[in-house]
């Protein structure tokens, strides 16, 4: 997959990613109700939920991490699973009946891999807007990602900085924003570090600016409350 490349990045990547990563470390919630920013990622199967997670803290350490199991051979979610049309009850696994504001989700993000978003059945599809409609409903905020960019475009595994320059992932965006009815400033696209063994610039680039933006709407919900 892949194609032609824009003349210009339909959208900027800080050159440096000293601010962004000051501010997520020193990051703390300012309501005083809470101790956690809870973001809840969901999405099927192998989208890189796990990986997310672990590229996240390697970028936090400074160094390629796995804290979170993940199966890049069978694809096998290591993630807890989410039942959208089964609300929990008493007795089931985790089940709070009193859930406190810091035991609430204050984030949703949808995960899917870049070069899936034609080929999601309708089937997925239905539970992802479900998911999305039942958050909307709670007034939780949502942002979206959509991983393996490497995987879906040449030119941003070639380079991960054209990577916002690249049709065909514009196309992937533009087409999940209207699938899923996410504005396009809610959607980042990110290259995971499940297959490098060392740190790079411009992928912690992308995984910081996701994650910047996560703890804004976070932020902003926490706030309005």
């Amino acid at each position: 997959m892949g194609g032609a490349l824009l003349s210009q990045p339909w959208r900027t990547v800080p050159k440096s990613n000293k601010d962004n990563l000051d501010f997520v470390k020193s990051y703390k919630p300012r309501n005083n109700k809470v101790i956690h920013l809870r973001i809840l990622l969901h999405g099927p199967a192998g989208a890189g939920k796990s990986s997310f997670i672990n590229s996240v803290d390697s970028v936090l350490q400074g160094r390629v991490t796995g804290r979170v199991p993940t199966d890049a051979t069978s694809e096998k979610t290591f993630t807890e699973q989410i039942n959208p049309k089964r609300k929990m009850q008493t007795g089931d696994p985790s089940y709070n009946p009193s859930p406190t504001l810091d035991d609430k989700v204050h984030v949703l993000v949808s995960v899917i891999p870049a070069g899936s978003v034609t080929l999601l059945s309708e089937e997925v599809w239905k539970k992802m807007r479900e998911v999305r409609l039942a958050a909307r409903d709670m007034g939780i905020p949502q942002v979206a990602i959509l991983t393996k960019v490497e995987k879906a475009c040449a030119e941003a595994n070639e380079d991960i900085k054209n990577v916002y320059k690249s049709k065909y992932l514009k196309e992937q965006v533009d087409m999940f924003s209207e699938m899923l009815g996410l504005p396009l400033n809610c959607i980042f696209l990110v290259r995971n570090y499940e297959t490098k063994n060392s740190m790079n610039d411009g992928i912690s680039a992308l995984i910081l600016c996701a994650l910047r933006h996560m703890i804004d709407y976070g932020e902003d919900y926490l706030r309005d409350l």
